[in-house]
């Protein structure tokens, strides 16, 4: 069967998916072919040769070389939506957090410990320092819409919020989830300018680096509270605190907390809790083993981050996948191959992504491994397996 390497604590519930099926699973295994993982930095590690896909149990995959795997014909699949709820109620509670000091309150309680009689009535005295507002009736701008973006934009139209979402991209699913009460911004200036509250729900990459920064703080409404649940690189954090000294961030709440940050007036610094939760890990691990599942045993694609999604049923026993680089004439070369080799192709699916595409192929008999290599030796092909 399958070897499966670990890098991190991985749920039991999503283990016990490769073992029942007779997978070796461990954080030893060496010369895997596929490897779980969560937070593990993959960025120094050397791939193995057998290594033919990564399964990371959750959203962000900053930790892993994509492009790097790309170009060796590695699968990197990640599990959008399976930490989803744990993620929003934390975005919730950050609204929450953000609006009424509570935080502070908590902290200051604290210091009364000890004036024994006295301290409902120290209570009753200082309470009005943290006063806050109501988050009902007020303007919130979800930015990325995606799995969890449409269920925080869900959840705030069910707290009484006026709720407007960006998001360029937004897939037919998410579109098909969203509350119609949630308003479509024309464009991410006008969402700035006119939410009390502004939460981020989207990638890092290079597009997004830093898009939280002067110029778009300065279309902000004076006062803005900003959530960050997803990269804290999405916030450049030098001008956020100039923004925050000028009064025009009342208040920022992230889950990643660093250096520069830490013991900053009106950041609220969460540890990274967004989705640390036993339902949330759970989901994870069940997702990202039946999609490395999937694909090791049929080769089919879910969730990947480097080639496109591809799902094909199984028209034969024997089955051929190729990871090649996105150029034309390379599905032309690969059946004249096959034809050569008198391997007759029963079924096949050919799918692009960016610089990369892939392919599955049933053909009506076993493949030799001199027609192996000489689909390997075509210009442009990454990987082939056969399964």
């Amino acid at each position: 069967m399958y070897n499966i390497q670990t890098l991190n604590k991985i749920s039991e519930n999503g283990l016990v998916l490769f073992e029942k099926d007779g997978y070796k699973v461990g954080s030893d295994i060496e010369n895997p072919d596929g490897i779980v993982l969560r937070s593990y930095n993959m960025h120094d590690r050397a791939f193995p040769e057998t290594l033919q896909a990564i399964a990371r149990a959750g959203a962000g995959v900053n930790n892993i070389p994509v492009k790097a795997c790309a170009e060796k014909g590695i699968m990197v699949f990640n599990t959008p939506g399976a930490n989803a709820n744990a993620v929003k109620e934390l975005t919730i509670a950050a609204l929450l957090l953000c609006n009424r000091d509570i935080v502070q309150a908590i902290s200051w309680v604290q210091t009364i410990k000890g004036e024994g009689e006295n301290v409902p009535k120290f209570v009753e005295k200082e309470k009005s320092k943290f006063a806050g507002t109501e988050i009902k009736g007020k303007t919130l701008g979800v930015i990325g819409l995606g799995a969890i973006g449409v269920m925080v934009a869900n959840a705030a139209v069910a707290l009484g919020m006026q709720v407007q979402g960006y998001d360029p991209y937004i897939s037919v699913d998410a579109a098909w989830g969203l509350s119609r009460s949630v308003q479509k911004a024309a464009d991410l200036k006008s969402l700035l300018a006119t939410s009390d509250y502004i939460t981020l729900h989207v990638p890092l990459i290079d597009e997004t680096k830093n898009m939280i920064n002067t110029e778009k703080l300065d279309m902000m409404k004076n006062g803005v509270r900003i959530i960050n649940m997803s990269r804290g690189g999405l916030v450049n954090d030098s001008d956020l605190k100039q923004a925050i000294v000028a009064g025009k961030v009342a208040k920022y709440v992230t889950d990643f907390p660093n250096e520069e940050l830490l013991g900053v007036d009106n950041v609220i610094a969460i540890p990274h809790l967004g989705a640390s939760t036993e339902e949330s890990e759970e989901n994870c691990a069940v997702m990202a083993a039946l999609q490395l599942k999937s694909y090791l045993e049929d080769g089919n694609i879910i969730n990947s981050v480097n080639y496109p999604n591809c799902e094909l049923n199984r028209a034969s026993d024997f089955r051929i996948t190729l990871a090649n680089r996105n150029v034309p004439n390379m599905v032309g070369q690969i059946s004249t191959m096959l034809a050569n080799e008198n391997i007759n192709i029963l079924n096949m699916l050919n799918k692009s992504k960016g610089e990369y595409a892939y392919t599955i192929i049933d053909v009506d008999q076993q493949v030799n491994a001199d027609a192996i290599n000489k689909l390997k030796s075509i210009n442009g092909v990454l990987n082939v397996r056969v399964i």
